[in-house]
């Protein structure tokens, strides 16, 4: 297989527009919202097919259920700590602060406004 495993993450919510202004306020960016059927989504920004990593939505509608257990996805950051005050700052609560996990970078762990665990990586 010459690409990566994975090419899509979905991040339940229980209150989109919640959701939406979390991850727009803590990682500066803007999201793209379409309903399908049942399913209101914003879409993360993206890239062109060939860029590294995987893009994806929030998702409210049923079958999507916050959580902390379970998956855990991770968004590229240039400095975990600054993304982490930016988390908290905006009500997202730090699970794990900055750690070294050695040649491949730090890691650092939050829960979103949502319920959601997610992580940040950086080199």
């Amino acid at each position: 297989m010459a690409s990566n495993m994975f090419n899509w993450v979905e991040l339940a919510t229980d209150d989109i527009s919640r959701a939406m202004t979390f991850y727009e306020k803590s990682f500066d960016l803007k999201f793209k919202t379409e309903e399908m059927g049942a399913l209101k989504m914003a879409f993360f920004p993206a890239g062109d097919m060939k860029s590294y990593g995987a893009s994806g939505a929030l998702v409210k509608g049923p079958g999507y259920v916050p959580s902390t257990d379970g998956s855990l996805p991770y968004i590229p950051v240039k400095d975990i700590d600054a993304s982490l005050k930016r988390v908290q700052d905006n009500g997202g609560r730090i699970l794990a602060s900055k750690k070294s996990i050695g040649q491949y970078g730090n890691i650092g762990i939050f829960e979103d406004t949502e319920g959601n665990r997610v992580g940040l990586h950086s080199m």
